[in-house]
């Protein structure tokens, strides 16, 4: 395994959830895989007043909590490797006082000069940390590399975003910043490269000629928790579509590469995004669903209303759901419609892509529910990871009556193969310089040109409603119309992949 050059990882925000649920647990099991450097300084910032000790004994419980690996024989010597300083995000001084730290952290270790910035902290500061970073030098890449790693949103909008992206720009390169999306780490969204363009059988037909239509879902069981302030700034289509799963769009439908250099990888996907069809103003309300959450009884409990909750204006327009239909204006995907939903609140938590192949051109057999049953291949992100095929075969016994069967392999199978959560592979990537599975700026200005149109749409148009649903169901009562054809409707997954339908997690 390819060990990164030394450096000093630093997390501004160390004192928040993130750090503590993801980001120490996954650099501690990176460390007992031996996949950290020989010499590598943590150093934790943010605006909390803690000693190195208190620091360590606090992430020391929350590796222990919030464990990615199972052996914990490590931890005592792991956490030696932790430090930390105070800082005020906006206050020059203080970043005259975190070089001098990095300074003599990196004389006392010898890690020269290559320092990663993680940027775990509230997407009002995006702009501002980097700027003072590089009021003091640390952008400067004479002494070793420097990076920069972004969480989302990348911007509120297209306006904001193009704002912050002027402003990066300013004073770190391309190179430098890394956007982070966790959906990308995992590794069956990675394995949608793999089945495409290493399968004879799966590549000749990924086109308008064979595929009827795709659809990408990112559903989750749970409500908005006790995010509700943020949520409401935010809302499904920016919290979800315009980075996750226009993502996994990209993969899906990009070109193949002409290598497996990131560069190359990354143009296909920007690609796919400069040939989204846009969307027209009289097209929106056919084309997209926006629903909201509301009370219900789940398994005999109640369950609170997304206006119920807490941090949410009572009389609130945010959506909680959120489906749209569009088409990629190429040669491979001219004409297949493309349907993409999310939402808070659903049967059940899971992530999949599934490509609907186009029906024979003459029936032969006696078929139930035709339109729905032609074949389809399964792609499922997560939980219950793997690939699921769906063809017909003959029921036993006289005639030819047709059922659908399936052919499914699962990521648990290989027994003897650890899967390395998202942010473990991600981390380790920053480490290494290998930005394949990062947004790139003009992804995510395309991303946001796209979605524009709608946001703006659902803001401003009283004449798209925005439906309830009760929680604990698939959404509004009438998400299937979005979906050509007669009888068709969308797949409903279950938490077992081989498992579907409208009603098996109620």
């Amino acid at each position: 395994m390819y060990n990164p050059e030394n450096h000093i990882y630093v997390i501004f925000g160390a004192s928040g959830d993130l750090t503590k649920r993801k980001l120490v647990p996954a650099l501690y099991a990176l460390f007992v895989q031996k996949m950290l450097p020989e010499k590598f300084v943590l150093l934790g910032v943010s605006r909390s007043d803690f000693s190195d000790d208190e620091f360590r004994n606090r992430m020391k419980e929350a590796i222990i909590k919030y464990k990615e690996i199972d052996d914990e024989s490590q931890i005592d010597k792991f956490v030696k490797k932790l430090f930390y300083t105070p800082i005020s995000f906006d206050d020059e001084i203080h970043y005259k006082n975190l070089l001098n730290k990095i300074k003599s952290l990196r004389e006392e270790f010898g890690t020269n000069g290559n320092t990663i910035f993680y940027l775990s902290t509230p997407p009002n500061v995006y702009g501002i940390i980097p700027q003072r970073l590089t009021s003091v030098g640390l952008n400067k890449q004479d002494d070793g590399w420097k990076r920069l790693i972004i969480e989302k949103p990348f911007g509120y909008d297209l306006e904001s975003a193009i704002k912050l992206k002027d402003l990066l720009l300013k004073d770190w390169t391309e190179e430098q910043i890394y956007r982070i999306d966790h959906y990308l780490g995992k590794e069956t969204v990675q394995n949608l490269l793999v089945t495409r363009f290493s399968n004879g059988i799966f590549e000749p037909l990924w086109n308008r000629n064979y595929i009827h239509h795709i659809e990408i879902t990112s559903a989750e069981s749970i409500g908005v928790e006790k995010r509700g302030g943020y949520y409401e700034s935010s809302g499904a289509l920016r919290d979800m579509v315009q980075n996750h799963l226009l993502q996994v769009v990209g993969l899906t439908a990009m070109e193949p590469p002409s290598s497996l250099e990131a560069s190359a990888i990354r143009n296909e996907i920007l690609k796919v995004f400069q040939s989204l069809r846009p969307f027209k103003k009289d097209e929106i309300k056919n084309n997209t669903i926006r629903g909201q959450y509301t009370s219900s009884k789940i398994k005999g409990e109640v369950v609170k209303g997304y206006r119920q909750e807490e941090g949410v204006n009572p009389e609130s327009q945010t959506e909680t759901y959120a489906a749209l239909k569009f088409y990629i204006d190429n040669w491979r995907w001219g004409g297949v419609p493309f349907y993409i939903r999310t939402g808070k609140r659903l049967p059940t938590r899971v992530t999949e892509v599934v490509i609907h192949f186009k029906e024979t051109p003459h029936f032969l057999f006696a078929k139930h529910q035709m339109n729905n049953s032609c074949n389809m291949l399964i792609i499922r992100i997560q939980p219950d990871e793997g690939i699921l095929l769906k063809f017909g075969m003959k029921t036993p016994g006289a005639g030819f009556e047709v059922q659908n069967v399936n052919m499914d392999f699962h990521y648990s199978d290989l027994t003897n193969q650890r899967i390395p959560p998202a942010y473990e592979r991600l981390l380790h990537d920053t480490m290494k310089g290998d930005s394949t599975l990062f947004a790139r700026t003009d992804e995510v200005l395309e991303a946001w040109k796209f979605l524009t149109p709608v946001l703006e749409c659902w803001k401003n148009d009283k004449n798209v409603p925005l439906l309830g649903y009760p929680a604990g169901t698939w959404g509004p009562e009438h998400a299937d119309d979005l979906i050509e054809g007669d009888g068709r409707h969308w797949h409903y997954p279950c938490k077992n992949l081989a498992d579907d339908g409208v009603y098996c997690e109620l």
